[in-house]
């Protein structure tokens, strides 16, 4: 009798632990979703490139859930997102593999060693990546598709007009996107480092 009551148990729990693990990736998703739709310009950056604070909550479900929670995350924001995309949904491709990247590396790192250090390494790591890949993304997939709405040249002289020695396309993701996105992933980490204590136990259902 014993015996069967621990499995019942056991089944019971590891039921709830699937039923929260559904409930706070489609939770984090939704206020990542929501967090996507308020785009913030930046002086210092061409008007098309736009400032939110989506890639947090996928940072979140990454550190409490593992990196698939994050990238999962990620991935129905930006699903969502497609109901009212004018992006050609090139944008939302490259938004989920950067924002993937970002919160699979930070979680991977996580996961190995829950400290705080190991979170801020793991965030900075995923960031840095975030940044790389960006500029490889956006030079050969995002930006030649938006080329058939926008000429190169129109976008180059977008980039010109706040930095007139810029020569290429490829220099611009370097000198403008690349620090962009690393420093976009590095506020995502901070807040998340000032956050995800006091949120642990309601992500995760107990304490750390």
């Amino acid at each position: 009798m014993n015996n069967e009551t621990r499995t019942v148990n056991t089944t019971t729990g590891g039921m709830n632990q699937s039923v929260r693990y559904v409930t706070v990736t489609a939770i984090l998703a939704a206020v990542a979703f929501v967090l996507q739709c308020f785009e913030i310009s930046i002086p210092i950056m061409p008007g098309f490139v736009k400032f939110d604070f989506s890639d947090l909550p996928a940072l979140l479900g990454s550190f409490a859930l593992g990196p698939v929670c994050g990238v999962m995350i990620c991935l129905i924001k930006n699903l969502l997102h497609l109901t009212f995309s004018n992006s050609m949904f090139v944008g939302e491709l490259s938004n989920f593999i950067l924002g993937a990247v970002f919160a699979a590396i930070a979680g991977i790192f996580y996961r190995k060693k829950k400290t705080k250090k190991m979170a801020l390494i793991g965030g900075l790591t995923g960031a840095v990546a975030m940044g790389l890949i960006s500029v490889i993304s956006n030079n050969f997939v995002v930006y030649p598709v938006y080329y058939n709405v926008m000429p190169k040249e129109v976008i180059l002289g977008a980039y010109q007009a706040i930095l007139p020695s810029m020569k290429t396309i490829f220099q611009c993701l370097v000198c403008f996107n690349l620090p962009f996105t690393i420093v976009k992933g590095l506020i995502a980490v901070a807040i998340s480092m000032l956050i995800y204590k006091p949120l642990s136990p309601i992500l995760k259902g107990k304490q750390e």
